[in-house]
């Protein structure tokens, strides 16, 4: 062993021990490569920072924008409610919805992001069906792990190795290359779930959430049963042609008008109604009425002229992407003391109405409207998510004290969505076609996302993981070290002595096993970038295909289930399931197994091992 291996081995170690501790951050362990190895002599500067004009980081930055924008626009989040609504009240049938979007929406965007988008919609369905939290975080972090294995774009290490391939002169996978292996993977891992899933942590409810409250409880603090009207205006209504009345606080017939549901192009908008809005047959008007709960709805809404509809929430908490709620408090001194609700004319100066009151922790019910309002006393207003963010600009009369946690799942751009879509399958379409490169259909994607306003400049900007760019990119110059003073040929010789006379399935099964156990204290990232030229490397020593050796090493780096350090999608779902090392063990390990069956069945079949 030469003396410049032993130093490129000796600091590939200490980089190792670097990232197992997390000190320094794995960024700032990719700049240290990045000086180190050109400094040692044994690679040049313009090889140590070649990754930068690789093509597939140019594609991950651009899949990092696109991914934004699915959830900028709520398709993220529209298709966890369509799982709340389908999944009713069966378990099983919640797993087995929940890991199946994880998959599909992870295929074509961060699985990371997917997993932290279905956390706090596993979490509300745990509280609401009392499911304990642990049998449903760690099916969705598998989820999100094995959309990796769906497309090529799916995860980061699918597009390493497959530069690492075209680097070696060889065609890179197209983009459906992993789907065949990745569905019978997904299939395996759902019937695997759902039994495993009974020796997971069995809470008996969800932990208790610090924070902001909901929308749902901000109903029950303030009294508000019985309120909520959702109503349809039927052709005969003498509302038809009407705008509403601004100068009575927009009421009809002594309800409130919240918003107005109106069916557009592509789909319903929620909008808040001015003086100039001319009311339509087939609006739907979200009314608050503040009667008493034994108020006859039917009755009073014929009489409109107006057809009663099913409310899917508490008082238009299924609504909460167009209107949201927030609680003010009111100081000493305020001008809106002695006034009542009506006087004080929130509707006029703050496009924001009032629907409830609480004094001394108490809520004030049915009468808040015509109550003196006092210092201490807090309000709770209800409008569109633009107006209640306004608010908090204009402090002087009152605190804004709490917004509700359905805030973080509002999307800005939501009315964006059928353009994010279109935008998603462009980029699917030039991929799967290859009428252009990957980089530049993931790019077109791109431009298409801020053309029709689903991301905006800066938006992109910080939907881009630098740190996990330069982890790429300051990994890189390793294999070129390891490749220089022989390191690669070396691995590879190793891995033919310790199995060079078994079949070419024992081979693979090798291949897997030093991948995941590396995964095991490393980032499945940084796997694919060091292990790639030892896969392909023993595949030409062997006179074989690389292509089921990368296959292998690909579908290996994503079964990052042992473990919760292996993955970002594992630690976010460590505090919400109250999840030990070991629960990854037991449950992980038995799995990564059958991911080894698979894949040595599987691949060999797929990718055949002659050139």
């Amino acid at each position: 062993m030469s003396g410049e291996l032993l130093f490129v081995l000796l600091f590939l170690a200490a980089c190792v021990a670097m990232f197992v501790a997390a000190r320094p951050p794995m960024d700032v362990v990719a700049l240290l490569v990045m000086v180190v190895l050109p400094l040692s002599g044994i690679v040049t500067v313009p090889e140590a920072l070649a990754g930068f004009s690789d093509p597939n980081i140019v594609l991950i930055a651009a899949l990092f924008v696109i991914g934004a924008g699915l959830q900028r626009t709520g398709v993220a989040q529209q298709l966890s409610e369509q799982l709340i609504r389908r999944a009713g009240s069966s378990e099983t049938k919640l797993v087995l919805l929940l890991m199946l979007a994880v998959a599909g929406l992870g295929s074509v965007m961060s699985s990371t992001g997917v997993v932290a988008i279905f956390i706090p919609v596993a979490l509300s369905l745990s509280e609401r069906l009392k499911i304990p939290p642990g049998r449903l975080m760690m099916p969705l972090s598998f989820a999100g792990l094995m959309s990796g294995m769906q497309t090529l774009v799916a995860t980061t290490p699918n597009m390493v190795i497959d530069s690492a391939l075209i680097q070696e002169g060889h065609g890179g996978f197209a983009f459906f290359s992993f789907t065949p292996i990745g569905l019978v993977v997904l299939a395996a891992g759902i019937l695997y779930m759902l039994v495993a899933r009974r020796f997971l942590r069995a809470e008996a409810t969800a932990p208790a959430r610090r924070g902001r409250r909901s929308m749902r409880q901000y109903v029950e603090d303030y009294d508000l049963a019985g309120r909520d009207f959702r109503v349809r205006i039927l052709p005969g209504s003498t509302l038809v042609g009407r705008a509403p009345d601004l100068t009575k606080g927009r009421k009809i017939y002594g309800a409130s008008l919240i918003a107005v549901e109106r069916r557009g192009r592509f789909r319903s908008e929620v909008f808040e109604p001015t003086s100039s809005t001319v009311l339509q047959a087939g609006d739907v008007l979200l009314l608050d009425l503040p009667r008493a709960p034994d108020y006859d709805r039917e009755e009073a809404a014929q009489g409109m002229g107006l057809q009663l509809l099913p409310l899917r929430g508490a008082y238009f908490s299924d609504q909460s992407r167009e209107v949201g709620m927030a609680e003010i408090l009111i100081p000493p001194g305020s001008n809106l003391e002695g006034n009542t609700v009506v006087e004080a004319n929130f509707r006029a100066v703050f496009q924001l109405h009032v629907i409830g009151l609480r004094r001394n922790n108490k809520a004030v019910g049915f009468e808040a409207e015509r109550t003196k309002i006092k210092a201490g006393d807090t309000l709770l207003v209800v409008g569109t998510w633009a107006a209640v963010r306004q608010m908090q600009s204009k402090p002087a009369d009152f605190l804004v004290m709490t917004l509700p946690a359905e805030l973080d799942q509002v999307a800005p751009a939501h009315r964006q969505a059928p353009f994010a879509l279109a935008s998603l399958g462009v980029m699917i379409l030039l991929m799967v076609t290859g009428v252009v490169p990957n980089v530049i259909a993931a790019l077109i994607g791109c431009l298409l996302m801020g053309l029709f306003r689903c991301i905006d400049l800066a938006g992109a900007y910080k939907a881009i993981n630098w740190p996990i760019m330069l982890l790429i990119v300051g990994v890189m110059p390793f294999a070129v070290a390891l490749e220089r003073t022989g390191g690669i040929a070396l691995a590879v010789d190793g891995l033919l002595g310790l199995v060079g006379g078994a079949g070419p399935r024992v081979i693979l099964a090798s291949v897997f096993i030093v991948a995941a156990v590396i995964s095991m204290f490393i980032s499945n990232t940084a796997t694919a970038v060091l292990m790639a030229p030892v896969a392909i490397g023993l595949a030409t020593q062997l006179g074989a295909s690389p292509y089921p050796f990368a296959m292998t090493l690909a579908i290996a780096a994503s079964a990052a289930f042992m473990t919760p350090i292996s993955s970002p999608v594992n630690m976010l779902v460590l505090a919400p399931g109250r999840y030990t090392f070991g629960d990854f063990v037991k449950i992980g390990v038995p799995f990564t197994l059958i991911v080894l069956v698979i894949c040595v069945v599987l691949v060999p079949v797929l990718f055949p091992l002659n050139p």
